[in-house]
């Protein structure tokens, strides 16, 4: 799998972090001074199979949807911008941001759950699981 391979969507600003709907993932990270951010997944073996760029800004909210992610899928951020440590601004996209894996929440036998939310798009009524991540 590259970039040229995975299917980009807009996405939306909100939620922040990586949300699945049921369908696949709405990636949002907020940074007001990044010039530039990509979406890297990685296989199962942490193997980087594609770089997406997030393309999508609204209020320094940085979004993609990805219609064909899941939730076990590994990824992480390359974030560009600024190197002024005087006024707190360390971007470095040669180094990745937190690798995390989605992970679908369940209460089954005393697991963390995340309560379905309903929103409303497009006119139908759609129910939206918040995905939890974790280090990778």
């Amino acid at each position: 799998m590259s970039a040229a391979d995975v299917r980009v969507w807009p996405g939306a600003p909100a939620p922040l972090g990586a949300t699945w709907d049921g369908e696949g993932v709405n990636f949002a990270l907020f940074s007001a001074n990044a010039t530039a951010i990509e979406l890297c997944l990685f296989d199962e073996d942490d193997r980087e199979v594609a770089r997406v760029p997030l393309v999508e800004r609204d209020q320094g909210v940085w979004h993609a949807y990805l219609p064909d992610v899941r939730p076990g899928q590994r990824y992480g951020y390359r974030v560009a911008g600024p190197y002024a440590p005087e006024r707190g601004h360390r971007f470095n996209p040669a180094k990745l941001r937190v690798a995390l894996r989605l992970r679908q929440q369940e209460r089954t036998a005393g697991r963390r759950h995340a309560e379905p939310r309903r929103q409303r798009r497009g006119g139908a009524e759609e129910h939206r699981h918040r995905v939890g991540v974790h280090l990778g």
